[in-house]
């Protein structure tokens, strides 16, 4: 049997606390806290509803920047003997979801998950839960950069409540920005050429990009008429991201600076900058 609720019925009928019913993103923490606060573990599940095969995002990085606004979307599947009324979602940081106090980062949906019951088995639901999120509100000193956990919850046919608050997990990270300038041009062939440049990331707290210090970066040349670049050298950035080497002129072409992802950071590179040689 299929049923479906409507959220505002649903949370109605199921007399969840005042503080779940009440708040609104980007304040979950509360919201997350109310419908945990049970006698278990943090990283453990509870409730006759078992939630599997969540997918977050595609499985893809959650990249942000100040004022990045974006969709994403959380796939799982949700399994009871006694059927599903509704499920909510949230993506969370911490160490114990029932707690405000251990609850770090939290962002909520703004409508609640859609449930479809399969038509060949019967109390699988697959599901899917959407975040709209916001970087210039929802992460503004909500949460860091990093490795999220999603938090799944709901409540069968008869109002008893599930969750489980490491179903998969996901990394936001900053987006990042790179430049480079490469000089003198044009430049007598075997001379030195300069390349300089910064890398910065996304500071959602104050809504600007911030120079990335004593990270690695590729200093990388492409020949004209070439399709490829080619990696010269490593080079650290110093206080402010500031970016600074030099390397011989050989021929005409394009040099660049190439940031690798790292856990907290996405990936970015600078467009080339052309270098006349004669």
């Amino acid at each position: 049997m299929s049923v479906a609720f409507s959220g505002a019925i649903a949370l109605s009928a199921l007399c969840l606390p005042a503080a779940a019913q009440a708040a609104e993103r980007p304040g979950s923490a509360a919201r997350l806290g109310s419908f945990a606060a049970h006698d278990v573990h943090p990283n453990t599940s509870l409730g006759n509803i078992s939630f599997s095969k969540a997918a977050i995002n595609g499985g893809k990085d959650i990249v942000l920047g100040t004022t990045t606004k974006k969709s994403v979307t959380v796939t799982y599947t949700a399994t009871s003997s006694s059927g599903v009324a509704l499920t909510e979602a949230f993506l969370w940081q911490g160490t114990d979801s029932s707690s405000t106090d251990t609850i770090t980062g939290s962002l909520g949906t703004d409508d609640d998950p859609t449930c479809t019951e399969s038509t060949t088995r019967t109390g699988v639901y697959a599901c899917k839960a959407v975040f709209h999120i916001n970087a210039a509100s929802d992460l503004k000193n909500n949460g860091v950069a990093g490795t999220w956990k999603v938090f799944l919850g709901g409540y069968d046919l008869y109002a008893n409540a599930s969750y489980d608050d490491d179903v998969a997990t996901t990394r936001i990270k900053k987006a990042s920005r790179l430049t480079a300038n490469a000089a003198p041009e044009p430049v007598k062939k075997a001379k030195t050429i300069t390349v300089t440049g910064s890398l910065k990331r996304a500071d959602w707290n104050n809504g600007k990009y911030a120079g990335y210090a004593g990270q690695e970066v590729l200093l990388q040349y492409r020949k004209k008429g070439g399709n490829t670049y080619t990696t010269l050298k490593k080079v650290t950035s110093s206080t402010g991201g500031v970016l600074k080497t030099t390397t011989t002129a050989t021929a005409d072409g394009y040099y660049r600076f190439s940031f690798a992802t790292n856990t907290t950071t996405a990936a970015s590179t600078a467009a080339g900058d052309y270098v006349d040689v004669r």
